[in-house]
């Protein structure tokens, strides 16, 4: 399989991802409603709460979802084969990635803009919302030290 092959793949699975399992995810299970106002539109306040052109926002969301994929890819890859690496970015982007970024932004939304955190603490209890707190502070670390071990790990047998 050629690099070229990979990426025509990736192109289709991430199109027909968007086009049918995204619209399945709004409709079906969130049941987005374009008549409620977002916290940015109710709670306007110059500094906190700004509506944002929507093309802002899809950018700070792709790099939000986009970040983890270049600091473990690269690690999945030198240590199995290119294969695990690309299966780790398609499949986390569309079924990981992409579902935690909509439901957690939903959740935010239907809470008038609060963090996850805060989220949790209300809906489940606060032992459960300082994990979350925690968990979120952390998770960026564990990343970074995943991408800084592989250097020091020997490459292992390619599975491809």
């Amino acid at each position: 399989m050629n690099a070229l092959t990979l990426v025509f793949a990736s192109i289709l699975i991430f199109a027909l991802a968007y086009r049918f399992y995204g619209i399945f995810m709004a409709q079906k299970v969130l049941r987005l409603n374009d008549a409620v106002a977002t916290p940015a539109v109710e709670f306007a306040d110059g500094h906190d709460y700004v509506k944002t052109d929507r093309k802002v926002l899809f950018g700070h969301h792709f790099a939000a979802i986009a970040a983890a994929g270049p600091l473990v890819g690269p690690v999945l890859a030198a240590q199995f084969g290119y294969l695990p690496g690309a299966l780790w970015i398609l499949i986390g982007c569309v079924l990981g990635g992409g579902v935690h970024d909509m439901v957690v932004l939903f959740a935010s939304v239907r809470h008038k803009g609060q963090s996850l955190a805060t989220i949790a603490s209300k809906e489940i209890g606060r032992v459960v919302g300082g994990t979350a707190a925690i968990c979120v502070l952390s998770d960026f670390g564990h990343v970074v030290d995943a991408a800084c071990l592989y250097r020091h790990v020997p490459k292992m047998v390619s599975v491809v």
